[in-house]
């Protein structure tokens, strides 16, 4: 496959080569001269997105047990930038934010129970 680009009038072209199942057409059309910036497709935003959301619920069931100061924000911040971005999973994705806050609330419970900023059982 040939990649044919136009730079101030002159015409160059480029081999698009597949390496390992990665399309290299972007390096080729950046060595070819085009000042055009790559961008991520819809589908990798979606994807990675979707990432963030399973992290999210992870972390936020993982800072119910365990580092609750450190895990229910992550787990928030997560869940809302890939809501944000528009994850397919996006029951994933509240319950990563649900779980999130649920840590925070179990943190200021138990501070309030034992007086510190941590809790044990």
């Amino acid at each position: 496959m040939e990649l044919t680009t136009r730079t101030t009038g002159t015409t160059r072209t480029a081999d698009t080569t597949r390496t390992l199942g990665i399309d290299r057409t972007a390096e080729a059309a950046r060595t070819a001269g085009t000042t055009e910036p790559v961008r991520a497709t819809r589908r990798t935003v979606v994807q990675d997105a979707d990432g963030m959301a399973v992290a999210a619920f992870i972390l936020g069931l993982l800072g119910l047990l365990v580092l609750n100061v450190f895990l229910g924000p992550i787990a928030i911040v997560l869940a809302s930038v890939a809501l944000w971005r528009g994850t397919a999973r996006r029951g994933r994705a509240f319950l990563g934010l649900g779980l999130g806050i649920a840590d925070l609330v179990v943190l200021i419970a138990f501070m309030q129970f034992d007086s510190t900023v941590s809790w044990s059982f």
